[in-house]
């Protein structure tokens, strides 16, 4: 079994919100794929869920510590201490930066949230194999399910982040200051630099055949006509025939907001008034749609659909294979720069207008065109592993982070092995290292200085811990 990280200790930290209550520590259950035999059987009479820490106007749940410490139990994650003390303290922390970032107006966009949450299903796709399919059989839900989900979360992520970094904007390290620090460092103490390399793509999807796109799209206008004559449900297609995760909803995606759909999709589905109505044929990124409306709440829409994917031949698979090694071929004779093929030729739209380099996010939520090995696609990573730098490689078959198949070549621009990091080599790595560790040190002694101005409160069980910042005990 493959396993994917969903979210790291500080994101589900960040989960938590004052209302999530016993129903959210049921959700984890579930999201976890942990056994519900695993998990005591209580009396329902007896649970009685409480308010065990309040910070400032804001509560903390028994049920809030509970539901936290089974995610990290599913995810691994271990505790430095009591986790009954550990883990109302990390969440009491979150809450401080949020209610600072509502003090000093600091907001975050939906563009910013959607990104961070596309950074993320991208990460855990390639975790899977480069395949949706698999991730949403992992998780038990739909893309868009997840993304759903995934919103208020990486929201308040998101203004935490914000309100960290508007907290040490002005925090600077000079390069006396980099140099003192690991003077008189131990070897063994300097940071290794792991290998990390640079690669550019270029990828072509192999085009799909009139005939069979037509066919698609005749059997969802017979979907159609056999629900506006009452023979069946939508709901009952989808479940039958959708290629999407949301069929074994019947096609229910549950209300999403418009910025986290598929462009083409939105602008069709937010247009539909009449749920006895069924939209026309809707091309997006993943395929071929018929949509139903269900509901409209706000800026949300809830709806059903039903998803087919055009089936790509083998041999239009070899012929966009044949095509991109007579372009390497091209390539290595000098006709043309892989910079330029890439430009003009890639279907890649995430780097085709940088010269087909590929942009990695580090857990920093930074991006470099960097990647250590492991953070590579699967695929890339094996035909990196085959080339010197400059070379380009042969042909292959991938998965790209939308779920559709393509034919790949890459060119490996740079390499650097894994070494022990140097002031004269690796600079700004050094620097990176000591503007964190001050900035650290900041935000401990704000987060100290702040427990105490704010109302704190606790349960008198929750007063003999020992804490990692004085001042929560009033």
């Amino acid at each position: 079994m493959y396993r994917l990280g969903l979210f790291a200790l500080g994101t589900i930290l960040v989960a938590l919100s004052p209302n999530i209550g016993g129903r959210i520590a049921e959700e984890r259950l579930l999201e976890a794929n942990v056994d519900s035999a695993e998990i005591p059987v209580r009396n329902e009479a007896s649970i009685i869920d409480e308010v065990v820490w309040v910070v400032g106007d804001e509560p903390i749940l028994k049920s809030d510590i509970e539901a936290l410490r089974l995610q990290a139990a599913a995810e691994g994650v271990t505790w430095d201490g009591n986790p009954d003390c550990v883990i109302p303290e990390q969440i009491a922390v979150q809450k401080l930066f949020l209610h600072q970032a509502a003090i000093d107006s600091i907001e975050v966009t939906e563009s910013e949230i959607t990104q961070s949450i596309d950074d993320q299903i991208d990460y855990w796709i390639q975790l899977a194999d480069g395949s949706r399919e698999k991730l949403e059989e992992y998780r038990k839900m739909t893309i868009t399910q997840m993304r759903q989900s995934m919103h208020d979360e990486f929201k308040n992520r998101e203004l935490i982040q914000k309100m960290k970094m508007h907290l040490v904007q002005d925090i600077k390290v000079s390069p006396a200051e980099v140099r003192r620090y690991f003077k008189d460092l131990p070897e063994d103490s300097i940071p290794m630099v792991p290998t990390t390399v640079e690669v550019q793509i270029i990828t072509r999807q192999p085009k799909v055949k009139v005939e069979e796109v037509n066919r698609v799209k005749d059997q969802l206008r017979e979907f159609t006509d056999r629900v506006n004559k009452g023979e069946t449900t939508f709901a009952t297609l989808a479940r039958l025939y959708s290629e999407d995760g949301s069929a074994r909803q019947g096609g229910e995606i549950g209300y999403t907001p418009k910025a986290v759909l598929d462009p083409t999709f939105a602008a069709v589905a937010f247009n539909l008034t009449d749920p006895n109505k069924i939209s026309k044929i809707v091309e997006s990124e993943f395929g071929y749609h018929i949509i139903q409306l269900i509901d409209k709440r706000g800026e949300r829409i809830n709806v059903r659909h039903i998803l087919l994917k055009p089936r790509i031949d083998r041999e239009d698979i070899e012929d966009a294979s044949h095509r991109l090694d007579s372009l390497a071929n091209d390539i290595r004779e000098g006709k043309f720069t892989f910079d330029e093929a890439a430009t003009y030729v890639s279907d890649d739209k995430d780097t085709k207008s940088n010269h087909g380099l590929m942009a990695n996010t580090t857990e920093e939520r930074t991006r470099t065109s960097k990647f250590r090995m492991q953070d590579l696609p699967t695929e890339v990573a094996r035909a990196v592993e085959k080339l010197q730098v400059g070379e380009i490689s042969e042909p292959f078959e991938m998965v790209n982070s939308r779920g559709k198949t393509v034919v790949a070549i890459i060119k490996l621009k740079s390499r650097v092995e894994s070494h022990r990091a140097s002031i004269s080599e690796d600079f700004q790595i050094l620097k990176d290292v000591v503007l964190a560790k001050r900035r650290e040190e900041f935000i401990n002694d704000w987060v100290a200085s702040k427990i105490k101005t704010t109302y704190v409160r606790m349960n008198e069980r929750y007063k003999d811990c020992q804490y990692q910042y004085q001042g929560w005990v009033k």
